[in-house]
């Protein structure tokens, strides 16, 4: 398997399997040590203050991050072992993308950070975390096809 049907089989089970995101729809491009989750804003979103609630930065931030990181492990899905959240700017509209990048690939321990943008390209917020490759193969169960 080429490192681009690594990255599409990826994409695909982040958008067709997970179930969260057939209520987010995000979208997402992995390339190597890399990813981005795109997302619309959307006032569901909101918290009691209409703005994007925390939760939703979170989700993107450590989706960018952990894609960024399962580009660099073909065979084990990996899991976010801890993550910071650093929240900036407030969002109440617009289209949203966070990007991830592998910064330390120890094998078995990674660390990625990722910074949030919005559709004017200010950074809203950033965080970074660390992640472990599971003993949860990635396969057809987890919808790696």
């Amino acid at each position: 398997m080429t490192q681009e049907e690594h990255f599409q089989k990826l994409e695909r089970m982040y958008i067709h399997e997970a179930p969260i995101n057939k209520f987010f729809k995000p979208q997402v491009k992995i390339s190597q040590g890399r990813a981005e989750v795109m997302m619309k804003c959307n006032t569901k979103f909101f918290h009691a203050a209409n703005a994007m609630h925390g939760s939703v930065y979170f989700k993107m931030l450590d989706d960018a991050a952990f894609f960024a990181v399962n580009s660099l492990v073909d065979d084990a899905f990996v899991l976010t072992s801890s993550f910071n959240i650093y929240l900036l700017r407030p969002v109440v509209y617009g289209e949203l993308k966070a990007v991830g990048e592998v910064v330390h690939n120890a094998r078995k321990s990674f660390v990625a950070e990722a910074v949030l943008y919005n559709e004017r390209d200010q950074e809203i917020a950033r965080g970074s975390g660390n992640f472990v490759k599971s003993q949860i193969p990635l396969d057809e169960h987890v919808g790696y096809r």
